[in-house]
Parts: C-alpha cells; structure tokens; sequence
C-alpha cells in the first residue's frame, strides 16, 4: 500500500470525531479535501472504511483496525514533532489548549498575555463541554486543559491554578436582591434556570440542594451561559453561575449576585494533561504561565460571602 502521513491524520481525525465536518473543522480544511482524502486511502487499502447509517457514519471492520494503527502513528509523529521543537528552544513551537466554556471568560486575556511573552509560540484554542473536553483527554490531543474538577476514569496530572466561585444571580428587580441571608429554604422556592445534564455547574448546584435536603424548582435548560445570563435577565428564574461569568453584567448592574446561604460555593480550576505525555518546551512554558499568572490576569472578582461548601464537580 502507498498509504501518505496526510492520509492517515485526516483519517484519524474523522474516526475519532465520526464526523467529517468536525474533522474538517480541526484540521482547517474542506469538507470536500477531507473526504477526498478519505477516498484515496480507502482506494489504496482497497476495502470501505467508513459505512453510513443515515446522517452517522461508523467504522467498518477494517476501519477499525486501520484506526488502531493511525492513532499509533500520529501520536509518534507528534511525538517526534516535540522533540525537534524541544531542540529549537521555547521560543518556537505550537500548543493545542483546549477550555470550558466557563472558562473562556478570562482564557483569551490568559493566551493574550501568553502570546505575547512568547511569540513564537503558535496557539490553538478550542471551546467546549466537558464531554467534549474528557474525550481529548482520553485520546491525548491536547497539550492542555483547562477545566474545573478534572475527570475520573481518566489517568490525568492535574494542578489547581485559580478558585472559581459558584454563586446565584437574579436580575436586579429581584425581591431578594439586596436581602441579607437568604435562606436555602427560601432559595428553592424560586425556580432555577439550568445547565443541561452533565454540566459541572449543574451537578454541583443540584449536589449543594440535595445536601440540605431541599429539592430545586427546575425551570429552562440552555446548553451556554450567555443564554443562561439573558433568561435570568428576562426574568424566567434565578441561576448558579461562575462569578467569572457574570464580570460583565456586575459591573453594568444588569444582574446581582444574592447573598444566599451557603455560597459562594467554593471550586477550583484545575488545568489538566494526560499522564505520560511528553510536555513540549512551549506546553512546560504554558503549564508555569498559567500557575504563576492566572490568578491574576482572570480580574478582581466582587466580593461574596465566607466560603462555606465544597463542591468537586467539573465547571459547565
């Protein structure tokens, strides 16, 4: 077979997204280049890869087993990629950091500040879930992540860089805008704009309640803050939300953080690689920019109530 390297990332690429627009998306090219290269490496192993079921394509047989080996050659050409850039110094390089949504509230002033100490470095920034966020770890495409409780099940090292404050917003017309105290009882009388299922963010809420045995009023569920922050603004209930999301609204009054009972709920974020890996010069430069600088380029949080609860779940 005269199978080419380029074949064989595009082709890992889509198996491991089982998409060939995602796959397009990350290796910043077409559609239509991706399938193309799809096309000639399954001419040349002559047996179909891929089979659709309609909008879903899976792996055959045999593209399982070309995945096995893919997977193995683009990680020692990644592998190899490291060592020459290690040779050249931290001044060049490339660095792949992936985030949570959360944190991409204070990540672009991190790699900002970043980029400019090294500017030879080139950056990649990919926003996303945390499902999303647990599958690059467990495939080992990042150099980095940052996120909130780092997962199990995962063999990750892990180090906490910055708190991460969990509190309750309402919009400031509120009638517990302003009260001292608000009890917990008091709070799960009102109904709570969600994350959805598998946020961080709603797990820790939904633990704190159920803790203090009290039950939560679910009200809509969105899948992004931003849309988190408009309906608590439009008045469709309260929420809990990182304080590093709200920085905006705080600051032009559009929402109030409650003096509630129990909060803020004290997290950390945790940045996050896969254990073994081998940390380039521009991946052990970030690694130390990130320990020594987060804390303060992330911005001067409001203040907030005595921290009173742990809550180990991963941020939304």
């Amino acid at each position: 077979m005269n199978v080419s390297l380029r074949q064989l990332r595009v082709f890992e690429a889509v198996a491991r997204l089982s998409s060939y627009t995602r796959a397009a998306e990350e290796l910043h090219l077409t559609q239509p280049a991706v399938s193309m290269q799809v096309r000639q490496l399954e001419d040349e192993v002559g047996l179909p890869l891929f089979e659709k079921l309609g909008k879903q394509i899976s792996l055959t047989e045999a593209g399982r087993e070309l995945f096995h080996y893919s997977r193995s050659i683009n990680r020692s050409l990644q592998e190899m990629e490291e060592v020459i850039e290690s040779l050249k110094g931290v001044s060049r390089g490339r660095l792949s950091v992936a985030v949570a949504s959360t944190v991409n509230y204070f990540a672009p002033r991190l790699l900002a500040a970043f980029h400019q100490r090294y500017p030879g470095i080139g950056l990649r920034l990919d926003v996303t879930n945390r499902e999303r966020l647990v599958q690059q770890l467990q495939a080992n495409t990042v150099d980095m992540v940052l996120m909130g409780q780092p997962p199990e099940g995962v063999d990750v090292e892990s180090e906490a860089f910055m708190e991460n404050p969990l509190v309750v917003v309402a919009p400031p017309e509120h009638p517990l805008a302003g009260k001292e105290s608000v009890s917990i009882r008091r709070l799960a009388e009102e109904v709570f704009v969600m994350r959805e299922s598998g946020s961080g963010t709603r797990q820790a809420m939904e633990r704190f309640f159920a803790e203090h045995g009290v039950a939560i009023r679910h009200g809509m569920q969105m899948t992004r803050n931003e849309a988190i922050k408009q309906a608590v603004r439009a008045k469709l209930g309260l929420s809990v939300v990182s304080v590093h999301t709200v920085e905006l609204e705080l600051e032009t009054k559009r929402l109030v953080i409650l003096d509630a009972e129990g909060f803020p709920i004290q997290r950390q974020w945790h940045l996050v690689y896969r254990r073994g890996r081998r940390l380039s010069p521009a991946a052990q430069a970030f690694r130390q920019f990130v320990l020594d600088e987060a804390r303060g380029l992330a911005g001067t949080l409001p203040s907030a109530n005595p921290v009173s609860q742990e809550a180990p779940i991963e941020e939304g």
